[in-house]
């Protein structure tokens, strides 16, 4: 046993080495590395429909809430928010979902798209959070993890893009307000 704790011990020495991760941090292949084998594990689950939704319940949260808080801004009045997967009518399984009572051509858009919302929080966390961070193998990985999931549950699923489509007149509104936005800034 003692041999057991004493590679743990060189192991971490190893990782927590200044040099080390020195190198580590500045090696974009590590961190894409990092990405691709929290990805792989994240489908590994996805044979257990109670163990991918343990996986994914944060990212799911994250998500949802800002359907949620979006829709309660834009008086799209949310009536239901859930987290557990639950089978569709096709057979798949939806991770999470808010439901809302009054989406009209003004809220549709943005109660449906709040989730790139989440694109600037994870950038805060990138650009003030990780400076002030210990430089530390574990908290590097912490890092990329919450990274990972901020990212990926920042993309709009397809249900979303319909529901953001389903009036013309919102999505040329909104795009009319981007497009003068991206003109004048």
């Amino acid at each position: 046993m003692d041999i057991l704790w004493h590679l743990y011990y060189k192991l971490l020495y190893f990782v927590n080495n200044p040099q080390f991760l020195q190198s580590f941090f500045d090696n974009r292949f590590y961190l894409i590395l990092l990405v691709v084998i929290l990805m792989r594990f994240k489908y590994t689950t996805y044979r257990s429909m109670w163990l991918s939704a343990m996986v994914n319940i944060p990212g799911t949260f994250l998500h949802e809430l800002m359907h949620y808080l979006v829709g309660a801004l834009f008086n799209a009045r949310p009536c239901n928010f859930t987290l557990f997967p639950k089978k569709n009518e096709n057979g798949d399984y939806v991770m999470g979902s808010v439901g809302f009572r009054n989406v009209t051509y003004y809220n549709a858009v943005p109660a449906a798209m709040a989730p790139f919302l989440l694109l600037p929080i994870g950038f805060y966390i990138n650009r003030h959070i990780l400076p002030v961070m210990t430089p530390t193998f574990f908290n590097y990985v912490l890092y990329v993890l919450l990274q990972t999931i901020i990212v990926e549950n920042a993309i709009p699923s397809s249900v979303d893009f319909k529901v953001a489509g389903m009036y013309l007149r919102g999505v040329i509104m909104y795009g009319a307000l981007i497009f003068l936005y991206l003109l004048y800034v």
